[in-house]
């Protein structure tokens, strides 16, 4: 163990004195990202938003959106580059001044609720933006293992059926992988060795990469991941449109193997080398009790408000945990061997009463 230097002890002790003596009661700002074929202005996601501010009134909710239009922000869940899009949204949010926060210098400090597809968005979101820290990522019905099937579009959403058509055989071409976005999480599997396919690993734009799967890894992912406080993952236990659900949880899963549902075909995220050596940072951040897996009942999305209210109440809210916030940080004056004081105590918001609406 590497002890610190006395000019870094006087800059810790002159940083953690300057933090307020009470860590302030209003609720971290919250972030939605919403999925596939929806868009950031629908009814049903401003319910959501309604809710979470019953559950912890004064949150403060910012819909993540790819255009104002909302029709046009649909069309981008469907059609777009997922690192540009990911890249305008990290820019569009730091130019919001009620999401910053005061003790991490122009930093970002917030909860993160993901639906479909926006939960591994945001997953991207938190590892590769800059200034961005996030406590608690809730998601639902999310794919942070990928898909290995394209979902079926209804019979009038020509939107939908346009996407689909350009990835049919030109999955892992340059221009499907830049320009339609199910695909840049599409991943294929060898159904020998149960790992991920060269096709995959040289031609994903997108989750190859936020996995940490390709030979170099990125310790930053790792670390952002690790940092988060909860990272919880609801898996709808009769989803037939993510396919495989298990993805919801990082597991791998043998689609043809024709005993899955008896349990066989799949490895659990904890027993795959991604967990084992800790690719992600994810074996860290369970070893904190920071990594939940839940099952909620239903169909893909057929989200019900008890289990939502249930969620914003445990894992969102006011952070009442006495941090060093911002004393290590990218960039900061203490590097990431520094041994730093992060004591806190942990919130259990055992008798808030249950809200209904």
């Amino acid at each position: 163990m590497r002890l610190l230097e006395l000019p870094a002890i006087l800059s810790l002790l002159a940083l953690v004195t300057a933090l307020p003596a009470n860590v302030p009661s209003k609720p971290l700002p919250l972030l939605i990202w919403h999925g596939l074929g929806d868009k950031y202005d629908a009814e049903g996601l401003k319910t959501v938003g309604i809710l979470a501010k019953k559950v912890h009134p004064g949150t403060y909710i910012y819909y993540i959106h790819l255009d104002e239009d909302g029709n046009s922000d649909r069309t981008a869940t469907f059609f777009g580059n997922l690192t540009e899009q990911v890249e305008q949204v990290c820019v569009d949010i730091k130019q919001d001044p009620r999401l910053l926060a005061p003790q991490m210098q122009d930093g970002l400090r917030v909860d993160a609720l993901g639906f479909s597809q926006g939960g591994q968005f945001l997953r991207g979101l938190l590892e590769r933006c800059d200034g961005l820290s996030v406590r608690s990522l809730i998601t639902f019905g999310s794919q942070h293992n990928g898909i290995n099937e394209f979902q079926t579009c209804g019979n009038f959403d020509l939107v939908c059926k346009g996407a689909t058509a350009l990835v049919k055989g030109n999955a892992w071409t340059d221009y499907v992988q830049s320009h339609v976005v199910p695909a840049q999480y599409y991943r294929t599997l060898n159904t020998t060795t149960l790992h991920a396919t060269d096709d995959y690993l040289n031609h994903s734009n997108f989750l190859a990469d936020i996995n940490n799967e390709r030979e170099h890894k990125n310790k930053r992912y790792a670390a952002k991941m690790a940092d988060l406080e909860n990272f919880v993952m609801y898996v709808f236990d009769e989803d037939k449109t993510v396919i495989p659900k298990e993805s919801g949880w990082f597991a791998e899963v043998n689609t043809t193997d024709p005993d899955r549902k008896e349990g066989h075909g799949i490895i659990p995220l904890r027993e795959r080398r991604i967990y084992k050596e800790d690719w992600l940072g994810l074996r860290k951040l369970d070893e904190k009790g920071g990594l939940v897996f839940k099952t909620t009942p239903g169909a893909h999305m057929s989200l019900k408000q008890n289990v939502l209210a249930d969620a914003f109440r445990e894992y969102f809210g006011a952070e009442t945990a006495q941090r060093a916030n911002g004393i290590v940080r990218q960039g900061g004056a203490l590097d990431d061997e520094a041994i730093v004081w992060d004591q806190y105590q942990e919130w259990r918001a055992l008798d808030e009463p249950k809200v209904f609406l």
